[in-house]
């Protein structure tokens, strides 16, 4: 009894015992009657909640939100229905996929009554039905799809098995907004295998970017081979500035060999160029004779 109802016969009541108590007589039984008819047929209803009547057996109407009123001993209320958003949790065990292979899966669907009349007298449980048709359809779901497939393509899974459960309780008033796998679980050995085949595959791809940047140095050294040919001097401060970066850390001993500070003392870079001019007039020609002057 809601409080709305429990008030007024509360009321009636009073009032009737009140009567009685200052003229005893028959005055006071219309309030008690009046109290047990309120009792029995004023109603309400959230405004989330829709009550179904019966009047005599056949539909009389669908009732709510608020204050209504029905008729006592004729009218019955048959179905009380919550029209927020439910929730329904549902899985499948060792379903096989369609390459074999045995997975367990946990999912959410989220769901509403739409069509109160329906869900009241079209079907005779509409939230078991809901989690068996839900669970079926996420079995079938399974079957007709890989593995790789299943495990890379959930928000694919979750819109095929909404429009499947959607589709099927549509006739009974109940709509599905969403539906989540929240975990797929394969066997422990299938997962140790796919691990190694994962590790594999990143471990070639690791090798061929090591490949690809080996190729790539090369050619910037050959570059650099050929800019040093040219010009001694540069390679001299090159090794230089090499020798002065391993140098910068204190306490560090480097050893070289003497060809190598030999090689880097400025009077041999001098006679490298100098024997590099001759080669290089040689291949531009003699030089030209100088322009006689007149006097």
């Amino acid at each position: 009894m809601n409080p709305i109802t429990l008030f007024i016969v509360f009321a009636l009541a009073a009032m009737g015992v009140g009567l009685e108590y200052l003229a005893p007589g028959p005055a006071a039984v219309p309030l008690f009657l009046a109290a047990l008819v309120v009792a029995l047929s004023l109603k309400m209803a959230n405004t989330w909640q829709k009550f179904v009547v019966l009047r005599a057996g056949k539909l009389q109407g669908v009732k709510g939100s608020g204050l209504f009123f029905i008729i006592p001993f004729l009218d019955t209320v048959v179905a009380v229905i919550d029209e927020r958003i439910q929730t329904t949790a549902f899985s499948a065990e060792q379903a096989l996929t369609r390459d074999t292979v045995p997975v367990n899966i946990d999912a959410i669907i989220f769901w509403r009554v739409h069509d109160a009349r329906a869900a009241a007298l079209e079907i005779t449980d509409y939230r078991t039905a809901i989690d068996r048709i839900a669970q079926t359809s996420l079995r079938e779901m399974i079957g007709s799809s890989m593995l790789s497939a299943l495990l890379s393509e959930l928000k694919s899974a979750d819109e095929s098995l909404r429009n499947e459960i959607g589709r099927k309780t549509e006739a009974w008033g109940v709509s599905v907004s969403a539906v989540e796998i929240r975990d797929v679980s394969i066997p422990v050995a299938l997962q140790d295998a796919m691990s190694r085949e994962a590790q594999a595959e990143r471990e070639k791809q690791a090798r061929i970017i090591l490949g690809s940047a080996e190729v790539a140095v090369a050619g910037q050294f050959v570059e650099a081979a050929r800019a040093y040919t040219d010009n001694p001097a540069a390679l001299q401060l090159r090794a230089m500035n090499i020798i002065y970066e391993t140098t910068k850390e204190r306490g560090a001993t480097i050893l070289m060999p003497t060809t190598m500070v030999d090689a880097m003392s400025p009077a041999v870079a001098l006679a490298v160029a100098a024997s590099n001019q001759p080669a290089k007039q040689a291949v531009t020609g003699p030089a030209a004779p100088p322009t006689p002057t007149v006097p």
